[in-house]
């Protein structure tokens, strides 16, 4: 079976089923293995001198551990290479997390602080309606292009190695790629791999958000918000998804009890967010996935 077909699959597998907590009550998540590893190289080695050059290692590390986990799967056929890869798929499962902030919104701002603090890094406590809606559709925006089409074009690219190797060091850069005075040289290589694994996997999800809403017509609008953003490669989907909805992004925000004045992503956006909003960006995940699904399957019938 070839590789177009196998991701066709996955996808659809994902989709129907999702997260099973029958099954990761039962038994680890592969994405909880590889943080349990980092997480184990982070206490061992994140100490004394010679840091960046540990953290180099430990993404070497990550790269081989991948590659030879994955060629060992795929030794065993086409069966146990398309169950990983839909478990490392996340759109049922991010779906689902912004539908419940916008479920928990409609009962209260206070549940819908509750719900978005599950999938964002920022201080949600005085999150106002729109404060929420806009928290939870970024991370919808960001978390699509992070959890799959990222995977999904490495395993185009290089099968159930790519997507290990991917799922990896983007699980890396999330626990150890921060710039603060613990990560900023142990976590320095996972974070710049993690940015160079994601360049074209963020801006061909932009075009598939563009392409699925409003065409391409406002493409160098999208490409000039998304060099205001702090990311370079959040900025893509963030504002291909502010440009679909027609609403304003990113903007000041809370960490650590510190207001950051970020700006906003298309300033010119609709500022008044609601639980509906949030309802309008799970349909854009499911039609750029949509679109990607169509354009695999395609692939795959070649």
């Amino acid at each position: 079976m070839s590789t177009a077909s196998i991701l066709c699959l996955a996808l659809l597998l994902d989709a129907l089923l999702g997260e099973p907590k029958w099954l990761w009550d039962r038994v680890p998540h592969p994405a909880v293995l590889m943080g349990k590893a980092i997480s184990w190289m982070d206490t061992r080695l994140n100490t004394g001198a010679s840091r960046k050059l540990k953290g180099v290692l430990v993404a070497a590390a990550l790269v081989v551990g991948g590659w030879i986990i994955g060629c060992v799967v795929s030794w065993f056929g086409w069966l146990p290479t398309l169950l990983i890869a839909a478990i490392l798929l996340a759109q049922r499962s991010l779906v689902d997390h912004v539908k419940d902030v916008a479920t928990a919104l409609r009962t209260s701002v206070e549940d819908g602080q509750r719900a978005v603090a599950r999938i964002v890094g920022r201080e949600t406590k005085t999150l106002d309606q729109s404060g929420v809606s806009r928290a939870a559709i970024e991370s919808a925006a960001e978390n699509l292009s992070d959890g799959v089409i990222a995977p999904t074009f490495w395993f185009l690219i290089a099968g159930l190695p790519g997507l290990l190797i991917y799922k990896a060091v983007n699980t890396a850069d999330s626990m150890i790629g921060y710039k603060n005075d613990t990560y900023k040289d142990f976590g320095w290589a996972s974070a710049c791999f993690d940015d160079v694994l994601n360049w074209i996997p963020a801006r061909l999800t932009a075009v598939l958000i563009a392409v699925t809403h409003k065409g391409l017509t406002l493409w160098s609008d999208i490409r000039a918000d998304a060099a205001l953003h702090r990311s370079p490669n959040a900025g893509w989907p963030e504002s291909a998804m502010a440009r679909a909805l027609d609403i304003a992004l990113s903007g000041p925000r809370t960490y650590d009890n510190q207001l950051v004045d970020y700006p906003f992503v298309h300033d010119f956006g609709r500022k008044n967010l609601t639980a509906n909003d949030i309802d309008a960006a799970v349909s854009a995940l499911w039609r750029a996935w949509g679109l990607m699904l169509v354009i695999i399957c395609l692939l795959a019938l070649l």
